[in-house]
């Protein structure tokens, strides 16, 4: 008997101990503790967060308590899908005040100062979740956060048994760094389906991103309608449908269907325009002009300079320029829209009111990149143009047109925005600029008081490889996950009153599918997501990536496909003193090993540990190589030819 009470006497106590735990008195060791160490893991880092004892379990009956503003709609409508469909839990949202909801969404009456406009408080207690802002854009981020400390499962599209729906109780206050957070997504190059960009606009905005740049005339496909130009997306959305690499592919033949591509009707872009609002979300147009406008040129010819142009066609992606000497390019088409034409300003004029008018946005972006000027060098209205105002070289020829579509675009009520290059021939100081050719002329726009959105190749373009060339789709470079997290928008030296934010650019030449440009997204996505909205002190490579393998399990969950090619190993070759072949092998991250083959079978972790660098045996065609953590594959298995590496590494 004496026994028995002891039991009992135990299980009280240990019961208890459990109880406490739960009500957040002390930490457990009860396999609520296996969330412990992965359960914090939001993306991007808050600016402030404390972790509490104890976890909040979410009750199968969930209270939703929230204001009556019309702009929170969607903030609950995604956190009653997200919170009902994977748990198969109820969710209930009530306007009044009731005893006890499981989750407050409060709207400040008093601002609250230190958090801004797009800031919030998220309190997660043992009881109870409290979510205060200032404004409903606060509360948006502030459930994106809340999403991200459940488990992985809550990602699910089905109901998922037998999980333990807590989350740790945590005290954050969060708030942007930069104002401008942005996604280009290049719907030109490739179509992308009204429904596509939806989904691109859902995943981007789990990671606080609220900027979406639509690139939405090239040489390839006009993707919006315009009223009383037909032809544009007649004849300019449409072009030869063609797989393989980008930029090299065989020219249409004339009895070649153009029926790939596609294009946006205006009510089509209300819709996105109101679906992105519903999700904080701005979209800013880009209608690339002078250059990069084969498609609305093929429309219409009389906006060229170049009487052959009666001739051209949409690009399907075969070659239209040579880059050999550099930038500008040399163009072997003329794809420029002509600067001497007066046509051509009544085109914009059309064009840019009917923009202005379906994009809500105070910005349009004009492009002004990679002019090819050779045709115009050798033109005669061209140089009629230049004595008539006075221009005495070609980059004041693409001046004097940037500065009359300034004024187009300010007489809409708009703001003129364009890539770097439009600085070299000089711009108006009211003009913002887009730095994509390096950091460099962003920090000289912002030195001569322009407004500028650093964009960067060397860190944010994002259709670039992410890793060796034998993996990828390929691209003329390569951008690797920890380098983009290396971007910092705001650089030294810089009044940061003038850097408005950053962004990421997807540009589509080698994304033929909305799959793919996930792929190229994510995890790429992350770290600039990170360098545009957390402290820029809260930056912490290993603590990114830790974070970062853990929304790979929510993706895989959410089946949005990513790029693991962080896990990829690097090859570098060099010849040794005897002209022979060596073969380095490094990882990105840190805790892989990487296994290795010379003899065409394929390797696991009881083949050769790669250690030093190697040297392939005579004859041997390929190398082989798979990196494992543990006892566990985690990279892909790579076949390098040895030719590759022999190309690599020069002449012996």
């Amino acid at each position: 008997m004496k026994f028995i009470a002891s039991f009992i006497f135990l299980l009280f106590i240990n019961f208890t101990v459990f109880a406490q735990a739960i009500e957040g008195n002390s930490e457990t060791t009860t396999d609520l503790e296996s969330y412990a160490n992965s359960e914090i893991a939001i993306i991007p880092a808050p600016a402030n967060l404390t972790k509490l004892a104890g976890h909040f379990v979410l009750p199968n009956n969930i209270t939703i308590q929230v204001g009556k503003s019309p702009e929170l709609k969607q903030t609950i409508a995604f956190l009653q899908e997200r919170l009902s469909i994977p748990t198969g839990y109820h969710v209930n949202v009530i306007n009044p005040p009731v005893a006890n909801p499981t989750i407050k969404l409060i709207i400040n009456d008093t601002e609250d100062a230190s958090i801004g406009t797009e800031g919030y408080h998220l309190s997660v207690g043992v009881r109870q979740v409290v979510i205060r802002a200032n404004k409903p854009a606060g509360l948006f981020y502030g459930v994106q956060s809340l999403i991200q400390l459940l488990p992985k499962e809550i990602e699910s599209k089905e109901e998922v048994k037998g999980i333990k729906w807590v989350m740790p109780c945590v005290e954050v206050t969060d708030y942007p760094r930069l104002g401008w957070r942005g996604l280009m997504f290049d719907v030109a190059r490739h179509f992308f389906t009204k429904q596509e960009v939806k989904q691109y606009i859902d995943a981007m905005v789990r990671y606080k991103y609220n900027i979406l740049h639509l690139h939405l005339a090239d040489d390839e496909g006009w993707r919006i309608e315009i009223k009383g130009l037909p032809k544009l997306t007649e004849v300019g959305a449409w072009n030869v449908k063609r797989i393989g690499t980008f930029g090299d592919f065989i020219p249409p033949t004339a009895d070649e269907p153009r029926n790939y591509g596609g294009f946006y009707t205006q009510e089509d872009i209300k819709e996105l325009v109101e679906y992105a609002k519903a999700r904080f979300v701005n979209i800013m147009p880009e209608i690339d002009v002078p250059g990069h406008s084969l498609a609305a040129i093929a429309s219409y010819p009389e906006l060229s300079c170049t009487p052959e142009a009666i001739n051209y066609k949409v690009r399907s992606g075969e070659k239209i320029m040579d880059w050999s000497r550099g930038a500008p390019p040399l163009g072997l088409v003329d794809n420029t829209l002509c600067p001497a034409n007066e046509k051509v300003y009544v085109f914009l004029d059309t064009v840019f009111s009917q923009i202005a008018k379906l994009f809500p946005f105070e910005y349009i972006h004009v492009g002004g990149d990679e002019v090819a000027r050779n045709f115009w060098e050798k033109n005669d209205q061209i140089k009629e143009l230049m004595k008539r105002e006075g221009l005495k070289t070609i980059p004041e020829v693409q001046a004097y047109f940037e500065r009359r579509v300034e004024t187009i675009i300010q007489s809409k009520g708009k703001k003129f925005m364009a890539w770097d290059e439009v600085l070299e021939g000089g711009v108006s100081p009211t003009a913002a600029v887009m730095s994509w050719r390096n950091m460099q002329h962003g920090i000289d726009a912002a030195k001569a008081g322009h407004e500028v959105v650093m964009s960067p190749t060397q860190f944010a373009y994002i259709d670039y490889m992410q890793a060796d060339a034998i993996t990828e789709p390929r691209v003329y470079a390569s951008l690797r996950l920890s380098k983009s997290y290396e971007f910092d928008p705001v650089p030294a030296g810089v009044d940061p009153k003038f850097i408005k934010g950053g962004q990421a650019n997807l540009w589509t030449e080698q994304v033929y599918n909305i799959r793919q440009a996930e792929y190229m997204t994510w995890p790429r996505g992350f770290a600039i997501a990170e360098s545009v909205w957390s402290p820029k002190e809260k930056k912490n490579w290993t603590n990114f990536f830790a974070r970062t393998e853990e929304h790979f399990k929510r993706l895989d969950i959410a089946e949005t496909k990513y790029a693991p090619s962080v896990y990829d190993p690097i090859f570098t070759v060099r010849r040794s003193a005897d002209r022979n072949l060596l073969i380095t092998l490094t990882t990105e991250v840190e805790g892989l090993d990487i296994y290795y083959s010379f003899d065409n079978s394929f390797p696991d972790r009881f083949y050769p540990k790669y250690t030093t660098p190697l040297v392939p045996p005579v004859d041997a065609k390929v190398l082989k190589v798979i990196t494992y953590r543990g006892k566990n594959p985690i990279g892909r298995m790579m076949n390098m030819p040895i030719e590759e590496l022999e190309k690599r590494a020069g002449k012996r």
